[in-house]
């Protein structure tokens, strides 16, 4: 079909306004990168823009050196990896009872669940249970609480449902009992929304920050957001350079907090900026099927 006039201006406009939109949000993350790669002096001058001036890793080889960046990097992973296999595990035993009609207590769990999304007991209940588990100071504090979200349970919940029965009652007639029906049937058919599911709770997982803050003491399994935030908010980086004689002096004088935080920030995003084109045509695809029931 032949576009009108009106048509076109109205799609060159969409490509204009979205075209803009993706700049904001991109602008900012090349900036720091400029900045994280730039000489200080350049950067004191305020000099950095978009392009780096003068190119130097020093800022990152001092972070190396200088901060705990490679222990909290391993502790994010470890987070985000046993914390997403968990959440998927969960959600997966969760989602696919709830979708049976069969289930006895269907309405009853679906109706607790929507529940609470509306409601929660609060941060100080939630610190007493945690403490009264004695999972303070440990992962468990940061897996337990969100172990299953209540939104990602209902879209799974809701893709099950779309997966026709003529499909399910040929695989009973064939043998399948409910685990090789999970495992067979319905696992295989729901990886787009599963790598949707997978993303969301990966990045919840590796941006993890308050949770970190309250429930662990020990400085040595802090992950990546609670340093960059430490790195951000004080001079702790420098100290700790300071004290552990990572750089001599004069050397430390040429490098300036702006860089050294700009090189957390993007030590921080790279995992999440690699990972999402992967699973970009995942996401939408299991967005759409898991949120529309045909």
């Amino acid at each position: 079909m032949r576009e009108s006039l009106s048509d076109k201006w109205f799609h060159g406009l969409n490509a204009v306004i979205l075209a803009l939109a993706g700049l904001s949000c991109l602008l900012p993350i090349v900036h720091v990168i400029s900045v994280s790669l730039s000489d200080s002096g350049a950067v004191m001058a305020g000099k950095v823009s978009i392009w780096p001036i003068d190119v130097s890793f020093e800022s990152y080889k001092l972070l190396l050196q200088g901060t705990n960046i490679v222990r909290s990097f391993l502790n994010s992973i470890e987070i985000t990896l046993v914390g997403t296999c968990l959440n998927m595990l969960f959600t997966v035993m969760a989602a696919y009872p709830l979708s049976r009609k069969y289930f006895i207590g269907r309405r009853f769990f679906s109706l607790a669940i929507v529940f609470t999304m509306m409601f929660n007991a609060g941060l100080i209940p939630n610190f007493i249970l945690i403490k009264t588990l004695g999972l303070l100071d440990s992962y468990g504090a940061l897996w337990l609480p969100g172990l299953v979200s209540a939104w990602n349970l209902l879209v799974l919940r809701s893709f099950f449902e779309s997966i026709p029965e003529e499909l399910v009652e040929a695989a009973r007639i064939d043998g399948c009992n409910e685990w090789l029906l999970i495992f067979r049937i319905f696992l295989p058919l729901s990886l787009p929304v599963l790598a949707a599911l997978s993303l969301f709770y990966g990045v919840a997982h590796w941006n993890s920050f308050f949770n970190v803050l309250i429930y662990i003491n020990d400085a040595q399994k802090f992950n990546l957001s609670v340093l960059v935030q430490n790195m951000i908010q004080s001079q702790q980086l420098l100290q700790e350079m300071n004290s552990q004689g990572a750089m001599m002096d004069n050397q430390l004088q040429q490098i300036t907090p702006e860089t050294i935080r700009a090189a957390g920030i993007v030590v921080m995003v790279t995992p999440m900026l690699l990972v999402y084109p992967l699973l970009q045509k995942y996401f939408v695809k299991g967005m759409l099927i898991g949120s529309v029931k045909g």
